[in-house]
């Protein structure tokens, strides 16, 4: 598994996002109150909105464009819209540095 050190946990603002770049990959990552951090593809696949850009809620990303609702955790857009979008995989270790697992893609682009 590819493991790739994102930062630590304090350089995360709590339901704020925060732009990951790897190549061509551009993910918006969220640490949520209860300390996890979420990453998803950093475009909503509506009108390509910025995720990162967006207010965070009960775990779902609100799209800054036109508000759609999006689960951090599997991608889905929430009703009454439709589609999805990449999750993966983050863990913290006891250091509190942010891991990103990359070959771990939870849910993917139809």
């Amino acid at each position: 598994m590819e493991q790739y050190l994102i930062g630590h946990i304090t350089e995360f603002p709590e339901r704020r996002g925060k732009v990951f770049r790897m190549g061509e990959l551009e993910l918006a990552l969220f640490k949520l109150s209860d300390g996890t951090v979420k990453a998803v593809e950093n475009s909503c696949p509506h009108k390509q909105g910025k995720l990162s850009e967006g207010l965070v809620c009960d775990g779902h990303v609100y799209c800054p464009l036109h508000d759609w609702k999006i689960n951090l955790t599997n991608g889905i857009v929430q009703d009454p819209d439709e589609g999805c979008v990449r999750t993966f995989e983050t863990s913290v270790d006891g250091s509190g540095n942010v891991l990103l697992h990359l070959d771990s893609v939870q849910s993917k682009v139809s």
